[in-house]
């Protein structure tokens, strides 16, 4: 992406009035900002202020300890020699024994620094001042810029001479920047964890970054206002405009140095008169407001139609589970699972009818007849049904019974 730009910049007084001159403005603030660029030689440049650190080349080694081999049923892990004391005998040596070394122990020969292509560098510097004239992306790193009258914000050499403080602190209060130094006022605590015995006990936020090219007492008078860094025009750091590796540091220009950046940086036509061999870096698109440019007249003319017709998967349904499926597969599905409701239905009646007779209730005749069709059933009188099973038991006992001989030899 790159920056939306003007092209002239209005030059403000130290009381936050237009001393009527006007400063092209630098090509630098319409390189392409590459946010990805930013972020990796931001995470290895900072790498380079790394201090070697390890652990002891004797930790965990400073004992006397040798295994006891096998045949013990015990660990081969080296054990601390001698008696008389709970250490005898215990492991030693190992990462995973008390008192022993860690796995792989940090050495002070590590790759702390690394080394970045200085095209990269100076890309990724680019960028980070491209990002400082865009007061959406300084907003959006948390500065307060709500009235600050323009951006990029260029005041008069006059504050380079400032010696006091207190004119540092007039100054921001006039052109409505103070409120970005309230908020880093607000803001400052102890930090969390372990860093707190290590020497920075308090954190805050910070506030902007002014950027000078003569200091006559300038970086006096702004050094004791918290949040607040002076840097030279011709040392820019990536660390300073775009910490954390994001850009839209809140950037106070002086006109000296603002108007140093053609020279520094130089444009698309003329090269760099300070970085030998260095063009600006070319973006890939004139206007990267790619929304406009999609709704432009002229790119909608030559497009196809939207698709608004939405095709949809067609689900399949089970037709044993919905009953409107199976009657578009089985029309007689329905009379069928109905003929089986009633016949489930007659059955029930018929069962308890039955239940009925069985228990000697009185029963309606027809009902019986009904309920024995249903069932495929012939019900006999209970007479009868006496009578025919004496006659069953009669004629049993008298058939008579077979005895088995024996012979005697």
């Amino acid at each position: 992406a790159t920056a939306a730009y003007r092209p002239l910049v209005s030059v403000y007084t130290e009381s936050r009035e237009s001393s009527g001159a006007n400063v092209k403005l630098p090509a630098v603030f319409r390189a392409p900002i590459r946010t990805d660029i930013v972020n990796f030689v931001h995470t290895n440049m900072r790498k380079n202020k790394r201090h070697p650190y390890a652990v002891s080349m004797k930790a965990g080694h400073q004992t006397s300890a040798e295994s006891w081999g096998t045949g013990r049923a015990v660990a081969r892990i080296p054990r601390v020699r001698g008696g008389g004391t709970h250490r005898s005998g215990q492991g030693a040596f190992g990462n995973m024994c008390r008192g022993g070394r860690r796995f792989a122990p940090t050495r002070v020969w590590r790759r702390w620094h690394r080394k970045v292509n200085r095209n990269q560098r100076r890309y990724a510097l680019v960028s980070a001042i491209a990002a400082s004239g865009v007061p959406a992306l300084v907003m959006s790193k948390g500065h307060q810029i709500d009235e600050v009258p323009e951006f990029p914000l260029v005041v008069s050499d006059k504050i380079q001479e400032y010696q006091k403080t207190k004119e540092a602190v007039r100054f921001l209060r006039k052109i409505r920047a103070w409120k970005d130094i309230e908020k880093v006022y607000k803001t400052q605590r102890f930090r969390a964890g372990k860093g707190k015995m290590r020497n920075r006990r308090r954190v805050q936020k910070l506030g902007p970054v002014v950027i000078y090219a003569k200091d006559s007492g300038l970086t006096r008078a702004f050094r004791n206002i918290p949040g607040i860094e002076t840097i030279n025009v011709e040392k820019l750091n990536l660390l300073r405009l775009a910490p954390g590796g994001h850009v839209g540091r809140f950037c106070i220009w002086t006109e000296s140095a603002f108007r140093k950046l053609d020279e520094l940086y130089g444009t698309w036509k003329h090269p760099s008169l300070k970085k030998r061999g260095y063009n600006l870096p070319q973006p890939k698109m004139a206007n990267s407001d790619l929304s406009r440019l999609l709704k432009s007249d002229e790119i909608q003319k030559s497009i196809r139609r939207r698709i608004t017709k939405v095709l949809r998967r067609k689900v399949k349904r089970n037709p044993l589970k919905h009953p409107l499926v199976m009657k578009r597969l089985n029309p007689y599905s329905a009379a069928l699972k109905k003929s089986v409701r009633n016949l489930s239905e007659r059955r029930r009646a018929a069962r308890e009818v039955l239940r009925k007779k069985r228990l000697g209730e009185k029963v309606d005749e027809k009902e019986l007849e009904k309920a024995a069709r249903v069932f495929g059933v012939k019900i006999r009188p209970y007479k009868e049904y006496k009578a025919e099973k004496a006659a069953k038991k009669a004629k049993y006992h008298e058939q008579p019974k077979k005895t088995e001989s024996k012979t005697a030899e």
